[in-house]
């Protein structure tokens, strides 16, 4: 039982850091543009076959 005393305060920890670092991504616009990464997967401009000399 006295495990809990150790383990309730570092998930709580541990939760508020990935929370913490969730809003920092929202704040700084990393999720603005999900249509456009859609749409470009799909264009052929990006190709993974290497060019031909």
């Amino acid at each position: 039982m006295n495990i809990l005393l150790y383990l309730i305060p570092i998930s709580l920890v541990l939760g508020g850091l990935g929370l913490l670092f969730f809003v920092i991504t929202i704040r700084t616009k990393q999720y603005d543009d999900p249509e456009g990464n859609a749409a470009r997967i799909l264009s052929g401009q990006y190709d993974d076959a290497p060019k031909q000399d």
